[in-house]
């Protein structure tokens, strides 16, 4: 007789029915110890961000950056052309007239900065992500519709699978599943 080889857990999901109690939850949790935390909702809770800690981003760094790539890119682009490969004399004007660059150089600095802002939303939030480990929860479809839940790690340094359980038992959710990888 051949057994089947038991599927690692990726963390323990609780289910709750209203955003007042995943957020007392998540920030029990948090309070608890247990930082490889995670909550998902129908739609943006800003007390839920806080209550499991998540508190600063990158994104502003790297749309600041993309900025300004695109600013030095810009106007050494412009500074190329009117320079040193087709200088034009129009009018007596000067070939390196930084005035006249300067609408161009403005549109490529929004143009790197949007561009480091999607993709940097992108890489951070680590899509495109077909498929993640809690898509295998019985009732996580509900979590585009009404339901809010709150995950934590198997991989967070303080789980042990009974007293996780127990704990996310106490705080008063419809249900407290396995989430298998």
């Amino acid at each position: 007789m051949r057994m089947k080889a038991r599927t690692p857990t990726y963390g323990l999901m609780a289910e709750f029915e209203n955003p007042t109690d995943v957020v007392a939850a998540a920030r029990r949790v948090h309070e608890e110890g247990y930082r490889r935390i995670d909550a998902f909702s129908p739609y943006p809770i800003e007390e839920l961000s806080e209550a499991i800690g998540v508190h600063s981003t990158k994104l502003p760094v790297i749309v600041l950056i993309g900025g300004i790539i695109g600013l030095v890119a810009g106007y050494l682009m412009q500074y190329y052309t009117h320079v040193w490969d087709y200088p034009l004399n129009v009018g007596g004007k000067p070939f390196h007239s930084w005035p006249q660059f300067i609408p161009i150089t403005f549109e490529t600095t929004v143009l790197g900065a949007a561009l480091a802002a999607v993709f940097g939303m992108l890489a951070l939030n680590g899509l495109p992500e077909p498929y993640h480990p809690v898509f295998n929860a019985p009732n996580f479809a509900l979590a585009s519709r009404d339901r809010f839940f709150l995950l934590v790690e198997a991989r967070d340094p303080k789980f042990d699978r009974e007293q996780t359980a127990a704990f996310l038992r106490s705080l008063g959710p419809r249900e407290v599943t396995d989430v298998e990888h």
